[in-house]
C-alpha cells in the first residue's frame, strides 16, 4: 500500500517549510524569511510512534493575487490537498487570524478532510491563549507550536497521526505482476501500454504531459497476469510549465510503490537525462526490479556499433542500476515490443529468488577464501554467518564480528559474488550488516 499522504498548507510565510524540515529531520525545504521561496510542493517520507506517511509541502496560498507564480502555487496547493489523507493548516501567531486565513479556511472546509490548524511562532507557551481566535476558523482546536524552536511538535504530530487512514490489509492477486511504467514526459509510455495490452487502452498523444494520473491496465499474456501502471511523466522542474506536471510526480512515486517491476522509459533520440537518472533513482531507492526500455529506436541513425555504445553510456549514466537489462524497442514500428512482457516476466522471478541458506553460506565462504576479508585498526572482518530474511528486493543479512571492519568495497565484491552464483538480474540486492551485539 502506499503511504498515507499529509499536506501542509497555508499563507506565504506563516513556517510551513520549517516545519516540515523539523518533522523529516533534515533541511529540504528553502527557509528564508520573505514569502514566496517555496514554489514547488517537496515530497518526504517521514514517521511518528511506528507510523509511517508521506508530507507534501507546498507553497504559500494567495488567494486574491494575480501574479502568474503566485496563482500557480495556490493551484499547486489546492492539487496537494486534493491528493492528501489528512491536511496541517499553519497560521501565524504572532500576525493573528487574517482575511487570507478565512479564504484558506473555506477551501479546507469544503474538501471534507481531516484538518489540524497549527498556530505558529509561538513561542512561549504561556502566550498560548493567544491562539483561541483561531476557532473562528471552524476546524477543530487549534494547537500551539513553533517550528524553529521545536515547542510542541510532538502534540501536533500525535494529532497528525490520529488523522491517518487505517491500515487495512488489501488483498490482491499474488500471481499477478504488478508494473509501473515510468519515465519523462512524452517519450512513449502510453504508447507502449496500448502495444501489450492489443488495444487502445490508454490515450496516445503526441503532447506531453496528457497523461495525468496512474492508470490500471490488466492483461494476461502466456498465462501470466499483469497490472500495468501507466503513470505522469516526471519532468525536470525547470521545464515544468502547467503545474499539474508537477502533481503528476506523486502519482508516478505512488505507482512505483505499488508495483513490483518498473520500466524505466527512457527517449532514444535524447540519450540519459539528469532527470532521467532521478526518475530510475526513485525505482532503486524503492527496491523494485527495473527494466530498461529505450523507445524511439527507429529514429536513431546506427552502424555496426550503435547498440554497444549507446549500452555503454546508459551503463556509466545509470552507474547505480548496472543489475537492470537494457531492451531497444520502437512502439512506432513494434519493434522487440513483444519482448518487454518476457522480461518483466524474468526480472520479477529473480526480484523474488530465495536462495537456501545452507548454499547462501557456501557461496560465501568460497568469496571468503578467494578475497580474505579486510582488517581495520588491527581487527580483522569475520563473517560468521549469512541469511536471506526476505525477498522483493532479496536481502542478505551478514552476521559479522565488528560492524564497522566491513567496508563497502568488500561489502560490492561479496554482492558480485552472490550476483555471479545466482543471477539476480534486473534486481537490486539489500545488504545488511549485523554485529555481535545486533544479534539479538
Amino acid at each position: 500500500m502506499s503511504k498515507p499522504i499529509i499536506a501542509i498548507v497555508g499563507r506565504p510565510n506563516v513556517g510551513k517549510s520549517t516545519l516540515f524540515n523539523y518533522i523529516g529531520e533534515k533541511r529540504v525545504s528553502i527557509v528564508e524569511d520573505m514569502p514566496g521561496v517555496t514554489r514547488d510542493r517537496i515530497y518526504l517520507d517521514a514517521e511518528w510512534l511506528g507510523h509511517e506517511f508521506t508530507m507534501i509541502d507546498t507553497g504559500g496560498i494567495e488567494i486574491e493575487s494575480t501574479d502568474k507564480i503566485l496563482t500557480a502555487m495556490r493551484y499547486q496547493a489546492k492539487l496537494a490537498i486534493e491528493e492528501a489523507d489528512a491536511i496541517v493548516f499553519i497560521v501565524d501567531g504572532k500576525v493573528g487570524l487574517t482575511s487570507a486565513d478565512e479564504a484558506v479556511a473555506i477551501i479546507l472546509r469544503n474538501t471534507r478532510k481531516p484538518v489540524i490548524v497549527a498556530v505558529n511562532k509561538v513561542d512561549n507557551m504561556q502566550k498560548a491563549n493567544e491562539i483561541y481566535e483561531f476557532y473562528n476558523l471552524g476546524l477543530g482546536d487549534p494547537i500551539a507550536i513553533s517550528a524553529a524552536n521545536a515547542l510542541n511538535i510532538g502534540d501536533l504530530l500525535d494529532e497528525i497521526v490520529k488523522c491517518l487512514p487505517s491500515e487495512e490489509v488489501i488483498e490482491e492477486d499474488s500471481e499477478e505482476i504488478k508494473v509501473a511504467i515510468i519515465g519523462r514526459p512524452n517519450v512513449g509510455k502510453s504508447s507502449l501500454v496500448n502495444l501489450l495490452v492489443g488495444e487502445e487502452r490508454v490515450i496516445v498523444s503526441d503532447v506531453a504531459g496528457t497523461t495525468r494520473d496512474a492508470i490500471d491496465t490488466h492483461f494476461v499474456k502466456d498465462d501470466t497476469s499483469f497490472k500495468l501502471i501507466d503513470t505522469a511523466g516526471m519532468r525536470r522542474k525547470a521545464k515544468v510549465e502547467l503545474p499539474v506536471e508537477r502533481y503528476s510526480v506523486m502519482r508516478a512515486l505512488r505507482a512505483v510503490d505499488r508495483s513490483d517491476v518498473v520500466l524505466m522509459v527512457i527517449d532514444a533520440v535524447d540519450g540519459v537525462t539528469e532527470q532521467d537518472k532521478k526518475i530510475a533513482g526513485y525505482a532503486h531507492d524503492a527496491g523494485k526490479a527495473c527494466v530498461i526500455v529505450v523507445n524511439k529506436w527507429d529514429l536513431v541513425e546506427k552502424d555496426s556499433k550503435t547498440t554497444l555504445r549507446y549500452t555503454e553510456e546508459i551503463r556509466t549514466e545509470l552507474a547505480f542500476m548496472q543489475y537492470a537489462p537494457v531492451l531497444y524497442v520502437s512502439a512506432l514500428t513494434k519493434q522487440r515490443v513483444s519482448r518487454i512482457t518476457e522480461l518483466i516476466k524474468f526480472v520479477s522471478e529473480q526480484h523474488n529468488m530465495r536462495v537456501s541458506t545452507s548454499v547462501l553460506n557456501q557461496v560465501i565462504e568460497d568469496a571468503i577464501s578467494i578475497n580474505p576479508p579486510p582488517s581495520q585498526h588491527g581487527k580483522r572482518l569475520k563473517i560468521f554467518f549469512t541469511t536471506q530474511p526476505t525477498v522483493k528486493p532479496p536481502t542478505f543479512v551478514f552476521f559479522v564480528n565488528e560492524q564497522e571492519t566491513m567496508h563497502f568495497s568488500y561489502l560490492r565484491f561479496l554482492e558480485n559474488k552472490l550476483r555471479e552464483s545466482f543471477g539476480f538480474e534486473g534486481t537490486p540486492l539489500k545488504l545488511v550488516v549485523r554485529g555481535r551485539k545486533e544479534e539479538d
